[in-house]
């Protein structure tokens, strides 16, 4: 049987970048991944371009884009291992990379470039990785942990859980890791789809049907949480950016609201073309500052006949009020199939923010999306897998 000093179950970002650490410090390591290819989700991230972190992923700027149960849990990570020390990595193998929007930093090249570097860092730091391998067996001994692979069995001193969460179950996703964390008795939150395009009962998607495809920019509500991005309108409900962020607030029941004009003066508007342009059809004012399908349909929501110079004001305010504040009513989510990563997991209450561990569980470790936090869109999730894998990887 095999002795390494740590195990690091799951090759994704996580769990590369706690296996670098770990080997830097001398540490034998071997990584452990089911799937055919190291980092997969790397891989088909950011269309291909990998988002790979944020600017503003840090411990001011990211105090509030941060979702779990104790918010504050990413902040010692985040503010130890930052986006700067992850963006020179990048530069010392020559990737280059643009600002794409909000901090947003995407490879100028193929995502694959971001997963080399990973794999020629592990090389370099001696770690093992072995693919196509499944765990079929944890148990905790004496003085370290014992794993049945599929293919061989080891044991290890320290065990780093890096499994990820339940979302793209076609990229390989498992629920192994909460497995583990409730076999050794560490507390779960509820896990739930984040980053996901939210869907529509069919009377609605009838009545929207005609605006799959189109995309507009506006700024999407749910209670005081608000995302000004593109929305687009699917054949299934609602995505894009905006819906995308407000998916991780939104849930079943719930309604949000969206502002179709935003950082405009809607009343202003319609005054404006109620002077300049008396003898047309609201609807027409509408396609002038929407996309004409999406006008259309507002027209007919709104249903108030005759030419826009014979409007009231207050009339003119129930327009403003469809402009400024449309409320609709998702009745669900696209699930994991789509959704970019999973809210929820391992309870934050029961691991050290410093190291990652395990308070009750010596050498156990868990980082990266199995655990209780959640990013925002736009490399944050990335960051965050960074600073918990390298936090995990100086103690590990």
């Amino acid at each position: 049987m095999i002795h390494y000093d740590v195990v690091v179950l799951g090759a994704g970002a996580a769990g590369m970048m706690a296996a670098i650490e770990a080997g830097k410090r001398g540490r034998s390591v071997l990584v452990v991944d089911h799937a055919k290819f190291a980092g997969e989700k790397i891989r088909i991230s950011g269309g291909g371009r990998c988002n790979f972190t944020n600017i503003h992923a840090t411990i001011d700027k990211g105090r509030d884009r941060f979702l779990s149960e104790n918010p504050r849990f990413a902040l010692s990570a985040l503010s130890r291992y930052t986006p700067e020390m992850f963006i020179a990595m990048v530069q010392r193998h020559g990737i280059s990379f643009h600002e794409k929007t909000l901090g947003q930093l995407f490879c100028d090249g193929p995502a694959t470039q971001i997963n080399t570097m990973l794999l020629g860092e592990m090389r370099q730091a001696g770690v093992t990785l072995v693919l196509e391998t499944s765990v079929e067996q944890v148990s905790k001994e004496e003085t370290g942990f014992a794993l049945q692979l599929s293919t061989s069995s080891v044991t290890c001193d320290s065990l780093v859980v890096a499994t990820g969460g339940k979302s793209i179950p076609k990229m390989g996703a498992s629920s192994l890791g909460y497995q583990l964390a409730a076999q050794f008795g560490l507390r779960l939150t509820e896990t739930r789809p984040a980053l996901v395009p939210l869907t529509f009962e069919t009377g609605a998607l009838e009545r929207l049907k005609e605006l799959s495809g189109i995309a507009t920019d506006a700024i999407v509500r749910h209670g005081k949480t608000a995302f000004e991005e593109a929305l687009l309108f699917t054949h299934r409900g609602l995505s894009g950016p905006a819906i995308l962020q407000i998916s991780s607030y939104w849930r079943e029941g719930d309604a949000i609201s969206v502002d179709l004009l935003p950082n405009q003066d809607a009343a202003e508007t319609l005054r404006a073309a109620r002077k300049a342009n008396p003898k047309v059809q609201v609807q027409t004012v509408l396609g002038s500052v929407l996309p004409k399908k999406l006008a259309q349909l507002l027209g007919e929501e709104l249903n108030l006949p005759g030419m826009i110079g014979d409007f009231s004001d207050k009339k003119l305010a129930v327009v403003e009020a469809i402009l400024k504040n449309w409320t609709l009513k998702p009745v669900g989510s696209e699930g994991y199939r789509t959704a970019e990563v999973t809210l929820g997991g391992v309870d934050t209450r029961d691991l050290d923010a410093k190291t990652m561990a395990a308070r009750a569980v010596p050498g156990l470790f868990f980082i990266g999306e199995v655990v209780d936090v959640t990013g925002w869109l736009g490399g944050y999730n990335f960051q965050w897998a960074w600073s918990s894998g390298w936090a995990a990887g100086q103690a590990a």
